[in-house]
Protein backbone atom coordinates (compact mmCIF):
# COMPACT_ATOMS: atom_id res chain seq x y z
CA UNK A 1 0.00 0.00 0.00
CA UNK A 2 1.51 3.43 -1.00
CA UNK A 3 0.38 6.97 -0.41
CA UNK A 4 1.34 9.22 -2.52
CA UNK A 5 2.62 12.67 -2.40
CA UNK A 6 3.65 15.22 -4.29
CA UNK A 7 6.46 16.83 -2.18
CA UNK A 8 8.16 13.37 -1.61
CA UNK A 9 10.49 13.74 -5.19
CA UNK A 10 13.16 11.19 -3.73
CA UNK A 11 10.65 8.27 -4.11
CA UNK A 12 7.97 9.19 -6.57
CA UNK A 13 9.19 7.67 -9.62
CA UNK A 14 9.64 4.58 -7.80
CA UNK A 15 6.11 4.59 -5.85
CA UNK A 16 4.86 5.09 -9.52
CA UNK A 17 6.56 2.17 -10.96
CA UNK A 18 4.39 -0.50 -12.78
CA UNK A 19 4.97 -3.87 -11.81
CA UNK A 20 3.85 -6.02 -14.12
CA UNK A 21 3.65 -9.82 -13.22
CA UNK A 22 4.32 -12.25 -15.85
CA UNK A 23 4.49 -15.75 -15.61
CA UNK A 24 7.80 -17.54 -16.11
CA UNK A 25 7.13 -20.76 -18.67
CA UNK A 26 9.94 -23.23 -16.73
CA UNK A 27 10.12 -22.48 -13.13
CA UNK A 28 6.01 -21.74 -13.11
CA UNK A 29 6.42 -18.47 -10.98
CA UNK A 30 5.25 -15.01 -11.22
CA UNK A 31 7.93 -12.52 -11.07
CA UNK A 32 8.00 -8.47 -10.99
CA UNK A 33 9.09 -7.10 -14.20
CA UNK A 34 9.67 -2.80 -13.24
CA UNK A 35 8.83 -0.60 -16.28
CA UNK A 36 12.11 0.82 -16.79
CA UNK A 37 10.47 3.87 -18.36
CA UNK A 38 8.76 4.71 -15.18
CA UNK A 39 11.72 4.28 -12.88
CA UNK A 40 13.98 7.45 -11.44
CA UNK A 41 17.01 7.37 -9.61
CA UNK A 42 16.01 8.84 -6.09
CA UNK A 43 16.78 12.75 -6.11
CA UNK A 44 19.45 13.79 -3.78
CA UNK A 45 18.85 16.47 -1.47
CA UNK A 46 21.38 18.58 -0.61
CA UNK A 47 22.72 19.21 2.41
CA UNK A 48 20.67 20.32 5.59
CA UNK A 49 20.08 24.02 5.97
CA UNK A 50 20.64 24.33 9.26
CA UNK A 51 20.43 28.34 9.93
CA UNK A 52 17.31 28.13 8.48
CA UNK A 53 15.82 25.13 10.63
CA UNK A 54 17.66 27.23 13.82
CA UNK A 55 15.37 30.24 12.38
CA UNK A 56 11.88 28.09 12.32
CA UNK A 57 12.38 26.73 15.90
CA UNK A 58 13.39 30.03 17.42
CA UNK A 59 9.52 31.58 15.16
CA UNK A 60 7.92 28.10 16.56
CA UNK A 61 9.24 28.90 20.41
CA UNK A 62 7.83 32.42 20.27
CA UNK A 63 4.70 31.41 18.83
CA UNK A 64 3.79 28.50 21.57
CA UNK A 65 4.24 31.87 23.65
CA UNK A 66 7.87 30.90 24.88
CA UNK A 67 10.82 32.91 25.43
CA UNK A 68 13.54 32.16 22.97
CA UNK A 69 16.45 33.74 24.75
CA UNK A 70 16.04 32.16 28.29
CA UNK A 71 19.11 30.50 29.18
CA UNK A 72 17.27 26.83 28.96
CA UNK A 73 16.03 27.68 25.37
CA UNK A 74 18.90 29.67 24.01
CA UNK A 75 21.10 26.50 22.15
CA UNK A 76 17.82 24.36 21.63
CA UNK A 77 17.35 25.46 17.94
CA UNK A 78 21.05 24.66 17.50
CA UNK A 79 20.17 21.27 19.11
CA UNK A 80 16.97 20.69 16.76
CA UNK A 81 18.89 21.79 13.57
CA UNK A 82 21.40 19.21 14.72
CA UNK A 83 18.83 16.55 15.62
CA UNK A 84 16.81 16.61 12.10
CA UNK A 85 20.04 16.59 10.11
CA UNK A 86 20.58 13.21 12.15
CA UNK A 87 17.15 12.03 11.97
CA UNK A 88 16.69 12.56 8.50
CA UNK A 89 19.93 11.71 6.83
CA UNK A 90 18.52 9.31 4.21
CA UNK A 91 17.51 12.35 2.16
CA UNK A 92 21.67 12.60 1.64
CA UNK A 93 22.01 9.38 0.21
CA UNK A 94 20.69 7.43 -2.61
CA UNK A 95 19.22 3.55 -0.60
CA UNK A 96 20.43 1.79 -3.97
CA UNK A 97 23.99 1.81 -2.90
CA UNK A 98 23.89 -0.89 -0.35
CA UNK A 99 22.47 -2.99 -2.93
CA UNK A 100 25.00 -2.51 -5.43
CA UNK A 101 27.64 -5.17 -4.18
CA UNK A 102 26.43 -8.35 -4.23
CA UNK A 103 28.27 -11.62 -4.76
CA UNK A 104 27.19 -14.89 -7.18
CA UNK A 105 26.40 -17.90 -4.99
CA UNK A 106 24.02 -20.71 -6.30
CA UNK A 107 21.96 -20.72 -3.40
CA UNK A 108 18.42 -20.74 -3.82
CA UNK A 109 16.87 -21.08 -0.09
CA UNK A 110 15.59 -18.24 1.29
CA UNK A 111 17.33 -15.23 3.67
CA UNK A 112 15.49 -13.54 6.26
CA UNK A 113 17.52 -10.91 8.28
CA UNK A 114 14.47 -10.40 11.23
CA UNK A 115 14.48 -7.67 14.02
CA UNK A 116 16.13 -5.05 12.21
CA UNK A 117 15.96 -1.91 14.33
CA UNK A 118 15.09 1.27 12.94
CA UNK A 119 13.72 4.88 13.59
CA UNK A 120 11.40 6.67 11.17
CA UNK A 121 9.52 10.43 11.08
CA UNK A 122 5.86 10.49 10.67
CA UNK A 123 5.78 13.02 7.54
CA UNK A 124 2.43 13.98 8.67
CA UNK A 125 2.90 15.61 12.04
CA UNK A 126 7.10 15.21 12.57
CA UNK A 127 7.24 12.99 14.95
CA UNK A 128 9.03 9.67 15.24
CA UNK A 129 7.86 6.07 14.45
CA UNK A 130 10.22 3.00 15.63
CA UNK A 131 10.07 -0.57 15.71
CA UNK A 132 11.79 -3.40 13.64
CA UNK A 133 11.48 -4.73 9.74
CA UNK A 134 12.02 -8.17 8.81
CA UNK A 135 13.29 -8.64 4.97
CA UNK A 136 13.70 -11.81 3.58
CA UNK A 137 14.35 -12.84 -0.26
CA UNK A 138 14.57 -14.99 -2.91
CA UNK A 139 18.03 -15.50 -4.69
CA UNK A 140 18.28 -16.27 -8.21
CA UNK A 141 22.14 -16.61 -8.07
CA UNK A 142 22.96 -13.26 -6.53
CA UNK A 143 23.45 -12.72 -2.67
CA UNK A 144 24.31 -9.33 -0.50
CA UNK A 145 25.95 -8.75 2.58
CA UNK A 146 23.09 -9.51 5.24
CA UNK A 147 24.65 -5.68 6.86
CA UNK A 148 23.09 -4.50 3.53
CA UNK A 149 19.81 -5.30 4.53
CA UNK A 150 19.83 -3.15 7.45
CA UNK A 151 21.79 -0.38 5.60
CA UNK A 152 18.76 -0.11 3.27
CA UNK A 153 16.07 -0.22 5.64
CA UNK A 154 17.87 2.59 7.65
CA UNK A 155 18.17 4.23 4.52
CA UNK A 156 14.83 4.20 3.47
CA UNK A 157 13.41 5.01 7.08
CA UNK A 158 15.88 8.06 7.65
CA UNK A 159 13.05 10.71 5.72
CA UNK A 160 9.95 11.61 6.05
CA UNK A 161 7.91 8.60 5.50
CA UNK A 162 4.63 7.04 6.44
CA UNK A 163 4.81 3.13 6.93
CA UNK A 164 3.13 1.29 4.18
CA UNK A 165 5.42 3.09 1.74
CA UNK A 166 8.56 2.25 3.59
CA UNK A 167 7.52 -1.32 3.24
CA UNK A 168 6.76 -0.83 -0.17
CA UNK A 169 9.92 0.76 -1.43
CA UNK A 170 12.25 -1.68 0.67
CA UNK A 171 10.54 -4.63 -1.48
CA UNK A 172 10.63 -2.78 -4.83
CA UNK A 173 14.45 -1.52 -4.13
CA UNK A 174 15.31 -5.39 -3.77
CA UNK A 175 13.65 -6.75 -6.97
CA UNK A 176 14.68 -3.82 -9.26
CA UNK A 177 18.36 -4.30 -7.83
CA UNK A 178 19.21 -8.02 -7.12
CA UNK A 179 16.50 -9.40 -9.73
CA UNK A 180 15.16 -12.12 -6.66
CA UNK A 181 12.49 -14.85 -6.93
CA UNK A 182 10.99 -13.30 -4.08
CA UNK A 183 10.89 -10.88 -1.94
CA UNK A 184 8.55 -10.49 1.83
CA UNK A 185 9.41 -7.18 3.98
CA UNK A 186 6.90 -6.80 7.71
CA UNK A 187 7.11 -3.92 9.18
CA UNK A 188 5.60 -3.65 12.76
CA UNK A 189 6.32 0.06 14.75
CA UNK A 190 4.91 2.03 17.50
CA UNK A 191 3.90 5.80 15.69
CA UNK A 192 4.14 8.35 18.51
CA UNK A 193 1.69 10.68 16.18
CA UNK A 194 -1.08 8.28 17.83
CA UNK A 195 0.68 7.30 21.45
CA UNK A 196 1.46 11.17 22.50
CA UNK A 197 -1.13 13.24 20.73
CA UNK A 198 -4.74 12.40 19.55
CA UNK A 199 -6.30 9.19 19.83
CA UNK A 200 -3.55 8.65 23.06
CA UNK A 201 -3.12 4.92 22.50
CA UNK A 202 0.14 3.55 23.59
CA UNK A 203 1.41 0.30 22.84
CA UNK A 204 -0.39 0.45 19.76
CA UNK A 205 1.36 -1.23 16.73
CA UNK A 206 0.97 -1.03 12.89
CA UNK A 207 1.85 -3.84 10.98
CA UNK A 208 2.08 -3.50 7.12
CA UNK A 209 3.62 -6.15 4.36
CA UNK A 210 4.77 -6.16 1.11
CA UNK A 211 5.11 -9.37 -0.25
CA UNK A 212 6.00 -10.09 -3.98
CA UNK A 213 7.29 -13.15 -6.85
CA UNK A 214 7.33 -16.47 -5.17
CA UNK A 215 6.31 -15.21 -1.96
CA UNK A 216 3.17 -14.14 -3.06
CA UNK A 217 2.31 -16.39 -6.25
CA UNK A 218 3.02 -19.49 -4.38
CA UNK A 219 1.30 -20.27 -1.11
CA UNK A 220 3.97 -22.95 -0.09
CA UNK A 221 6.88 -20.09 -0.16
CA UNK A 222 4.68 -17.61 1.14
CA UNK A 223 3.93 -19.61 4.62
CA UNK A 224 7.63 -20.89 5.02
CA UNK A 225 8.79 -17.29 4.72
CA UNK A 226 6.03 -16.28 7.39
CA UNK A 227 7.05 -19.18 9.61
CA UNK A 228 10.09 -18.13 10.15
CA UNK A 229 10.25 -14.68 10.15
CA UNK A 230 7.39 -15.36 13.20
CA UNK A 231 8.75 -18.52 14.77
CA UNK A 232 12.23 -18.68 13.80
CA UNK A 233 11.35 -22.01 12.86
CA UNK A 234 11.18 -23.83 9.41
CA UNK A 235 7.30 -24.83 9.47
CA UNK A 236 6.84 -28.80 9.44
CA UNK A 237 6.34 -30.51 5.86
Amino acid sequence: MIHENDSDDSFHALESANFEEVEKENAGIAEYVPDASAIAEPVIRPTVDRPRIERAVREILAAVGEDPDREGLLETPKRVAKMYEELLHGLQEDPRIHLRKFFTEQYDEIVLVRDISFSSMCEHHLLPFFGKAHVAYLPKGRIIGLSKLARLVDSVARRPQVQERMTEQIANLLIQELDVLGVAVIIEAEHTCMTIRGIRRPGSRCVTSAVKGRFRSDARSRAEVMALIYSGQTPVK
